[in-house]
């Protein structure tokens, strides 16, 4: 039986090797991390992790303890129950003839992405949004011919005045 994705919402300390410790607490338990991004906070000594994994509740509570136990995490947070916000990134290199250009940059207008680079035969375009708006953006680009795309894990935070903070009990 295939478990919830969950987002996990985690504080850590700015030290060397945390990101190799957290991932790797996942990797020994035989959990698939679907997306992980990080990146500093309000404070310059804090990191914050979102990572997105799936697994059933009793599993992900396992984990947890284990993540609570390493010295450089100082707060975890499921938020997948919580009302929150999430946005991805991607940026997307399609082939574009000059011909095809101006019907490219209207699909793209329908996302609300941004051309950042065109080349002779390429176009690269970013887009922001949650994970359903970026996979038909990138769907949408598809007939033109993908050359090159990346893209980041989720990021989110708690919506309003809730929020995830170290300071925080």
């Amino acid at each position: 039986m295939e478990g919830l994705r969950h987002t996990l919402s985690v504080l850590v300390e700015n030290n060397p090797g945390v990101l190799t410790r957290v991932a790797g607490l996942f990797s020994r338990r035989g959990f698939n991390i679907e997306s992980l991004t990080v990146g500093r906070t309000e404070s310059h000594n804090v990191s914050r992790m979102t990572i997105v994994v799936e697994a059933d509740n009793r599993l992900l509570e396992q984990v947890t303890k284990q993540l609570h136990k390493l010295i450089d995490v100082i707060k975890i947070s499921d938020i997948t129950k919580e009302p929150h916000v999430d946005r991805d990134l991607v940026m997307i290199k399609v082939g574009a003839e000059p011909n095809q250009r101006m019907e490219i940059m209207h699909m793209a207008e329908v996302f609300r992405a941004r051309v950042i680079d065109i080349a002779h035969k390429t176009m690269t375009f970013e887009c922001t949004g949650n994970e359903g708006k970026i996979n038909a953006f990138e769907e949408s680009l598809r007939p033109y011919g993908i050359k090159e795309l990346v893209r980041t894990g989720k990021v989110a935070m708690l919506r309003g005045s809730k929020f995830v903070s170290a300071n925080e009990d």
